[in-house]
């Protein structure tokens, strides 16, 4: 009750963050039928038809890749892509659209990176995530492999894994081995979980923070982003120079 209260007292901005000073959203699951995000093209012209009156200028959507639930390609998400935009373009919605994925670092993930063309956006970014239960034994040596590559690892919502919310030099290993982390923008409302807000905080506290995501797989988290620009922390995070989302 305690921790509550400390949130709840925390003053909001009077005036709201222009989400257009971000510019551009490089998580999303925009494309519609393929993993947990978007259901049909409609839901998915309603979420980006939002995305662009909020202030964004282009969408990066991220389809999931996961060896055994979202078995997508590269086939799966250009096609999807193709669709997407035609549908777009069909309605006038004026946004930049482009795809990648967010890729799970499960057992075949070595294996993709040794024999598949990895989707990546900006300079060469790969955007990818880990399990909520624990990290991969072989993190920091697929870590290390994406960078022999040529990658650039973004580790999504680093917020958002529970297991180091105690060791927080955890994270600040991640970004001495040069890896970026996005923050989804939703973890500042206290959305996911306090615990995830004020680990959220802290990242931005201490500069750590490369890219911001909406992570938006429906309608709800359109009306979170609505809320979310009321917040201190967003505001000293877009002050603070450094975000990379207007280089992609």
């Amino acid at each position: 009750m305690g921790l509550f209260s400390r949130f709840k007292k925390k003053k909001r901005l009077e005036i709201p963050v222009e989400l257009s000073s971000i510019g551009v959203d490089m998580h999303s699951h925009f494309i519609p039928g393929i993993d947990d995000g978007a259901k049909t093209l409609d839901d998915s012209v309603e979420m980006i038809t939002s995305m662009h009156e909020l202030g964004y200028r282009k969408v990066i959507t991220t389809p999931h890749i996961m060896s055994d639930y979202y078995k997508n390609s590269n086939k799966t998400i250009l096609d999807g892509l193709a669709t997407l935009k035609s549908k777009l373009a069909e309605n006038n919605v004026p946004i930049e659209v482009d795809a990648c994925a967010e890729y799970y670092l499960d057992f075949d993930f070595e294996r993709k990176l040794n024999e598949e063309k990895m989707l990546t956006f900006g300079n060469n970014h790969i955007l990818f995530e880990i399990s909520y239960m624990n990290p991969p034994d072989n993190l920091f040596h697929v870590i290390f492999k994406m960078q022999t590559l040529g990658y650039k690892p973004i580790l999504a919502h680093p917020e958002r894994y529970n297991f180091w919310h105690t060791e927080f030099d955890k994270y600040e290993t991640m970004v001495d081995k040069g890896v970026l982390l996005q923050m989804n923008i939703n973890s500042l409302s206290g959305y996911y979980s306090l615990a995830t807000k004020k680990i959220a905080e802290e990242l931005i506290d201490k500069n750590m923070i490369s890219f911001i995501g909406t992570d938006c797989h429906h309608t709800g988290h359109i009306k979170l982003l609505k809320d979310v620009v009321y917040e201190p922390h967003l505001k000293k995070l877009i002050d603070s120079g450094n975000l990379l989302n207007q280089t992609l």
